[in-house]
């Protein structure tokens, strides 16, 4: 079983900024498709990036202030997070998918295998 831990949540000010990282203990995540996901309270997970070996998506609220990177040698996946809204305010989640080098419909929840627990991040302004 892959276990995957985010890290980096906290609260900031409008305009401030936080750096979320992922991790999978054990897991060599290289190549691998994985996303970040925030959900809100009554809300359904929403994909928030996407990377794989050849692609990135970003959703359109966060294009141009996030950015979703690899560090191989920590064996990391990281969002950058930048000009932070109230509205950026949810929990944020790392997910992958098992054996798949490229996303396949990579702004579904059901397509991810393996799930970290959340990081809160909150936005106040």
């Amino acid at each position: 079983q892959v276990q995957l831990v985010e890290s980096g949540g906290g609260s900031v000010q409008t305009g401030g900024s936080l750096r979320l990282s992922c991790t999978a203990p054990g897991y060599d995540i290289s190549f691998y498709c994985m996303g970040w996901f925030r959900r809100a309270p009554g809300k359904e997970r929403e994909a928030v990036a996407s990377n794989d070996a050849i692609d990135t998506t970003y959703t359109d609220s966060v294009r141009g202030r996030f950015t979703i990177s690899r560090d191989n040698a920590q064996n990391t996946l990281n969002l950058q997070m930048n000009s932070l809204r109230p509205e950026d305010t949810d929990v944020y989640y790392c997910a992958l998918q098992r054996g798949r080098p490229y996303c396949v419909d990579a702004k579904r929840p059901e397509s991810y295998n393996y799930w970290g627990r959340g990081t809160q991040v909150t936005v106040s302004s």
